[in-house]
């Protein structure tokens, strides 16, 4: 009974700080799973190793432990790292809340993680992409041909994410003034302008949704549908963009991630300003946007160690 009593109390606590992050902060779903899975997964920790201790009552030493038993795992340091992320934001929610008096993460530091750089599809192999495979791949099914194509200019010409795109409205879209309305995370709104060449792929698309009988998303106004009128799933639009990126690239990871990766690289490469990168990425810090220019110099070392006699 007693045990059963403490499991109540713990999950309320996790429930409580996930309502929290969900209906406050405006955190994704995505994000409310995987902060629940660490708590669950600490408090786990601390009933099998320390008689059933609660989180609210664990100190730093127990937490560090925790984390010890991470990387004995083999659990990577930026995986650890996340999850030390986690618990923060817990805490300091439960410290707030007045359930604690004293934060055990003061004292906690994450293990080191190399910097890991974006990965990035190369220009001529987007020129390629967009100018000759996509154009001269025709399958049977014309208006999924179409779709492809739109996707895969939406990511490259805007650095939009998966979940923007999928959720993108028709009324999102102004033909006149060139912009797509954009709801980022936390439904953080940003005006993205595109090219006229946009501009046209999305008139045209929108002419073969008549064309081909797709039936309008009264509810969302979706400007995006699969063929038979549904919104699109991010597993659909992943398995896409993995199949055409595979046509041009050996890299290891192809997806939409990456084109959003390719976008904020090659803008800088061709001189757009880091903080015009930000707005456009709807980052909400430039922090966030400097790791583009680390591949900026690292292209600067491979043309010096090229070029230079003396290199």
């Amino acid at each position: 009974m007693y045990f059963f009593f403490l499991f109540t109390v713990v999950n309320s606590s996790i429930d409580r700080f996930c309502d929290f992050i969900s209906v406050e902060k405006r955190f994704s779903r995505h994000t409310r799973v995987a902060y629940e899975n660490d708590l669950i997964q600490f408090r786990d920790f601390l009933a099998t190793q320390y008689d059933n201790t609660l989180p609210e009552d664990a100190n730093f030493q127990l937490v560090r432990s925790w984390i010890a038993s991470l990387l004995d795992q083999g659990i990577t340091p930026r995986s650890v790292n996340r999850k030390i992320t986690t618990l923060r934001s817990y805490y300091r929610f439960l410290l707030k809340d007045g359930e604690i008096r004293i934060n055990p993460m003061l004292k906690i530091q994450g293990p080191k993680t190399a910097k890991r750089l974006p990965v990035f599809v190369e220009e001529k192999a987007m020129d390629n992409l967009l100018d000759r495979v996509i154009p001269q791949k025709k399958t049977d099914n014309p208006y999924r041909d179409l779709l492809a194509q739109l996707i895969l200019e939406l990511f490259y010409g805007t650095g939009m994410r998966l979940s923007e795109l999928i959720n993108l409205r028709e009324s999102n879209f102004d033909e006149g003034r060139h912009t797509l309305k954009v709801l980022g995370k936390r439904n953080k709104e940003r005006i993205i302008p595109i090219p006229e060449s946009l501009v046209v792929s999305i008139r045209e698309y929108q002419k073969a949704k008549k064309e081909y009988g797709v039936l309008p998303n009264q509810e969302l106004d979706l400007l995006l549908q699969r063929e038979n009128g549904k919104k699109m799933g991010e597993k659909f639009v992943y398995l896409l963009v993995q199949e055409y990126l595979s046509l041009v690239t050996t890299i290891d990871k192809k997806s939409p991630h990456v084109l959003r990766h390719t976008f904020a690289t090659h803008m800088l490469n061709q001189g757009a300003d880091l903080n015009a990168i930000k707005e456009l990425l709807g980052h909400a810090n430039l922090s966030a946007t400097q790791i583009y220019t680390h591949n900026t110099v690292e292209k600067l070392k491979a043309i010096h160690h090229q070029a230079h006699p003396r290199a």
